[in-house]
């Protein structure tokens, strides 16, 4: 039987003693969590999986229902099979999590404006993205255009001096212990006034 509505799906599952029940699984809230426990924005899973962000975004609010070539593009990017995206997940709960960074020794991942030191990267299931950032950009233009994506984020002067970018906003200028909290949706871009590198902590909420 081929799955339609992704608030419908079911499991069969066996219970102790043989007898058999269904319980229904949510296809979208399903497919969040295993995008969250890898620590992915939902633009990082769907180029994973080789499906367009709105595409994934409906799949996960429940307001489409995906095709079985879409399940499976789904699970192969998720690196999963198409069963597990309709198990449900241990009911196991974690008591207590801990993850340290010492200095320097952060995920490193560098591009033409910034570069990033991402932290407590070895945490999965987290629900924030915590990275250093060092602003290489010194103006506006240097950007191909707004960076947009979802959730929500925070920002942290740690050094230096910044310009923040928002595309509803007038530009602000952001010094040492300043800090700015706002919709990620909205296009946002940071650049650098400082005659070194400025360094900000970024937190990115994973939606």
């Amino acid at each position: 039987m081929q799955p339609t509505d992704p608030k419908t799906m079911i499991r069969v599952a066996r219970e102790a003693g043989g007898e058999v029940h269904v319980e229904p699984v949510n296809l979208g809230e399903r497919v969040r969590e295993l995008r969250r426990s890898k620590g992915w924005t939902l633009e990082e899973a769907a180029t994973r999986a080789g499906l367009a962000r709105s595409t994934l975004s409906k799949i996960e609010n429940g307001q489409m229902s995906p095709t079985y070539e879409a399940l499976k593009k789904l699970a192969q990017g998720l690196s999963i099979g198409v069963p597990q995206l309709f198990t449900p997940p241990s009911k196991a709960q974690v008591m207590g999590r801990m993850a340290v960074t010492k200095a320097a020794e952060g995920q490193s991942q560098a591009t033409a404006t910034y570069e990033h030191e991402l932290l407590a990267a070895s945490l999965t299931k987290k629900q924030m993205l915590p990275y250093r950032a060092t602003i290489r950009a010194r103006a506006f233009e240097e950007f191909d255009g707004w960076v947009r994506h979802d959730g929500e984020e925070f920002l942290y002067v740690l050094t230096g001096v910044v310009r923040l970018y928002t595309e509803f906003y007038e530009p602000v200028d952001l010094r040492r212990g300043d800090s700015a909290y706002y919709d990620a949706a909205m296009g946002h871009n940071v650049i650098s006034l400082s005659e070194e590198d400025a360094t900000i902590l970024w937190v990115t909420s994973l939606v």
